[in-house]
């Protein structure tokens, strides 16, 4: 892997052509295994509907150009896109943690089966499936998606939490 500098900042009006780009690029991808491509809406016809804007959102830079976003709202990721020419230099990675900072002790995320690459990165730290639901397609209800429900708890634990777990 390449050594890369990933400066996180928050968005700023600015940035949407390139998370526009990045989201309808990267979200084919996503769609590929799990919905299907036809089920594929661009960021512009889903980012209010389906609440882009409504916590916190910031965009990574890699070199000098944004890189991914991710967005934050009550203690979820709802959003983690990174530009396909950016997958695996730990892009993703860097905006999850930072994210991740932000937030409480209890994190939720969904991720799409048919999407491992994502489903590896919110594992590896330290999310587990806590359920998996198949229903609408958030964001394009004719479509039916199955995801997988992650939560990620930071909470400190006692010694007898450790103990039991043992």
């Amino acid at each position: 892997m390449p050594d890369v500098e990933i400066a996180v900042r928050p968005y700023s009006d600015d940035d949407w052509d390139a998370i526009a780009r990045i989201h309808d690029a990267a979200r084919l991808d996503e769609l590929r295994d799990s919905a299907g491509l036809e089920a594929f809406l661009t960021l512009a016809q889903t980012a209010e509907v389906e609440g882009l804007f409504d916590g916190h959102l910031w965009v990574a830079e890699a070199d000098g150009t944004v890189a991914g976003f991710v967005a934050l709202d009550d203690d979820e990721v709802t959003w983690l896109y990174v530009d396909p020419q950016r997958y695996r230099l730990g892009v993703g990675r860097t905006l999850l943690r930072h994210a991740l900072a932000a937030a409480g002790p209890r994190v939720e995320v969904t991720v799409l089966d048919g999407n491992p690459a994502a489903l590896a990165l919110y594992l590896s730290e330290g999310f587990a499936i806590t359920e998996t639901r198949t229903g609408p397609l958030v964001g394009n209800e004719t479509f039916t998606a199955t995801g997988h429900i992650m939560h990620r708890d930071t909470a400190a634990r006692t010694p007898s939490d450790m103990r039991s777990a043992v």
